[in-house]
């Protein structure tokens, strides 16, 4: 038995019934971690140290009958979310050196519980990038096949579980940054309706849309996670006041009878690869068999998705991008003036794709322009968020591909923005409209790369999303 490879819920009962131990299952996964990390380049900083203390703590809870869900489970954070006391570079080098002297809300709970830190991941610098491609600390590579990209920002999460490097991840996704990775990688990844999880002590690129999450290999462990992360936060004003369900007895009800939305701008995407389509096809047609009922939905505004989120998104970027000056933390470079050290530490601290984003939304709010574009592309959101009230009306949840297509060769869309950007058409409609969305392993290209099925529901209809992400994986295994 390779403990790795374990789910949340078999290492639980494992470690219960004292089949093995914390420190154990700490060690396999950074063996497997020490093995394949210069491979996959899927962790930035390893906290071995650190993990077996955690470790050792964690066997000692589970003697003396004090230990909780996750107590003794190794996972890894995206190293966009801060973590007390351990490095935390966002991928990029201007924080290099940077330990932060707080750790983010989701985290603190997760620790809370015993489990076991082994690292901070990989991903594009500050969420930047569908590729993860981005990362100061080069690309991270698909664990299915090396030559390919593990999507992104939160590639580094999504590789690291696929190889069974960890656990579980929390990553963190603004406009697909978790399902889109999970998609190419064969993981679950959830984005939760904005304001159910507590986004204090992530660092910020667009505020309005930032959202932490969980990437897992079962829905199962994904309603886990969720019962221990969800919830109100004094330091967030954004969190709902609304008591977090019990996802895990949520999962199990019975489906029959849902009604699931297909809609038809997600299915005709010009350009959509063949395969993937067909593999949702199959799955749809799957859902008829498990007593759904199928109907199919119209957005009319999701077209404009991809350019409303590319106006938002740089616009509050480059607000929130403007706190790294180097003077207060970071990297320091010399410069014969203030002016040059700041313009100096951000030019050798950012990587391209942050720069640019920085100056297209330093333009769009501009005098003259802010009307122009953040002020439609706002009115714009608003219409797209309309379009899935009015979907959800008359069906319980949606059903689309996370990805138009499986995981590209690295290097290969880099130079082709527009094309990269693309990437997200699938998933960027959701994030905009603050709802969740689920990324569901459903199968395989004839080239052994994964496929996901998105799940999308109303707000804070994680639980709905979760049932039925459950029952399409009982139905696969």
């Amino acid at each position: 038995m390779e403990l790795n490879a374990l789910t949340i819920k078999q290492a639980t009962t494992g470690l219960q019934n004292k089949e093995f131990s914390s420190v154990e299952l700490t060690s396999a996964c950074i063996n497997r971690i020490k093995k394949r990390n210069s491979d996959i380049n899927a962790f930035i900083s390893v906290t071995e140290d650190e993990a077996m203390d955690a470790a050792k703590k964690a066997d000692e809870a589970i003697k003396n009958g004090s230990s909780k869900t996750l107590t003794g489970i190794p996972f890894g954070v995206k190293d966009a979310i801060c973590v007390k006391d351990i490095r935390s570079t966002g991928g990029a080098k201007i924080l290099d050196t940077y330990t932060p002297p707080h750790t983010a809300t989701v985290i603190e709970k997760i620790l809370s519980e015993g489990a076991v830190l082994v690292g901070k991941q990989n991903c594009d610098a500050f969420g930047h990038g569908a590729s993860n491609e981005n990362s100061m600390y080069g690309p991270v590579k698909n664990p299915h096949d090396t030559t390919k990209v593990a999507g992104g920002s939160s590639g580094g999460s999504a590789a690291a579980l696929a190889d069974n490097q960890c656990l579980f991840s929390i990553a963190e996704d603004t406009g697909g940054s978790i399902r889109q990775p999970a998609s190419l990688c064969g993981v679950a990844g959830l984005r939760p309706s904005y304001g159910r999880n507590s986004r204090y002590g992530i660092m910020p690129m667009a505020s309005s849309l930032d959202t932490v999450g969980p990437m897992a290999k079962t829905i199962e462990d994904i309603a886990i996670l969720m019962e221990v992360m969800a919830g109100n936060d004094k330091k967030d004003a954004t969190t709902v006041n609304q008591e977090v369900p019990m996802y895990t007895k949520e999962i199990i009800k019975d489906i029959s009878g849902m009604k699931i939305g297909v809609p038809k701008e997600y299915m005709e995407l010009e350009g959509m690869d063949e395969e993937v389509k067909h593999i949702i096809e199959k799955q749809i047609e799957a859902l008829k068999k498990m007593g759904c009922k199928i109907e199919p939905i119209s957005l009319p505004h999701t077209k404009y998705a991809v350019p409303v989120y590319y106006i938002v998104v740089p616009s509050e970027d480059s607000s929130n991008m403007g706190r790294l000056d180097a003077i207060r933390y970071g990297v320091q470079e010399k410069g014969d003036s203030l002016y040059d050290v700041y313009a100096n530490s951000r030019r050798n601290g950012f990587p391209e794709e942050v720069k640019r984003r920085i100056m297209v939304g330093t333009y769009a709010l501009s005098a003259g322009y802010y009307d122009a574009y953040y002020k439609k592309a706002q009115k714009v959101r608003t219409l797209i968020r309309q379009d899935f009230e009015n979907a959800f009306s008359k069906v319980d949840l949606l059903v689309t591909p996370t990805s138009p297509f499986p995981a590209f060769g690295l290097g290969e869309k880099k130079d082709d923005i527009i094309s990269m950007y693309l990437a997200d058409v699938f998933v960027s409609p959701g994030a905009v409209a603050g709802i969740p969305g689920l990324s569901v392993p459903v199968g395989n290209t004839k080239a052994r790369l994964p496929v996901g099925l998105q799940v999308m529901g109303p707000r804070l209809a994680e639980g709905r999303v979760l049932q039925l992400g459950h029952h399409i994986q009982q139905a696969q295994s």
